[in-house]
């Protein structure tokens, strides 16, 4: 019982932590009706289509998330109750292979960062500027988020390699 109460604590705060998408997402499309609205500069006018696409990213993100997460809850239990051994292994291979893939995105991710930051830099034109600036915010806000879900995984996968099947049962 301990394996499924661990793997549920962890599913349940990834479902409060994809919120943070939702939020930020909602923040990023009431920033690109306000450009589109109250907007009076070239700069302010072009920040509304880069906003707006950031803000459906980062919902689609956290919305994606949010329904695998709250599924995988129903999904950790009936698949303890089917063979916990096989339950205990599937978990540790998906936390490593999850571990990995944030590995790649730790890497990705600033790379992205500093290729907008570069068109920041060489590129006057307004809505490269906006694009630029608008997909470092988001990028940032990815990292953030999955700083934290890299955090939460690798502790996951710590406190499952310690628990045994063994005291599963007890």
């Amino acid at each position: 019982m301990e394996i499924l109460k661990l793997a549920t604590e962890w599913a349940k705060s990834e479902v409060f932590s994809t919120r943070f998408f939702i939020i930020f997402a909602l923040l990023f499309l009431i920033a690109s009706v306000g450009f589109w609205q109250l907007g009076k500069t070239d700069l302010a006018k072009a920040y509304t289509i880069p906003t707006l696409v950031a803000g459906l990213l980062l919902m689609t993100i956290g919305l994606g998330l949010f329904y695998t997460n709250k599924t995988r809850i129903v999904q950790f239990e009936k698949a303890y109750n089917s063979d916990v051994s096989l339950f205990y292994q599937s978990e540790i291979e998906r936390t490593e292979s999850t571990l990995k893939e944030y590995n790649v995105v730790f890497k990705v991710i600033p790379i992205l960062i500093i290729v907008a930051a570069l068109i920041l830099l060489f590129i006057n034109i307004p809505i490269w500027r906006a694009i630029s600036i608008t997909t470092i915010a988001m990028l940032i806000v990815i990292l953030l988020i999955d700083g934290t879900a890299y955090s939460r995984m690798g502790v996951y996968h710590k406190e499952l390699k310690l628990s045994t099947i063994e005291n599963s049962y007890t």
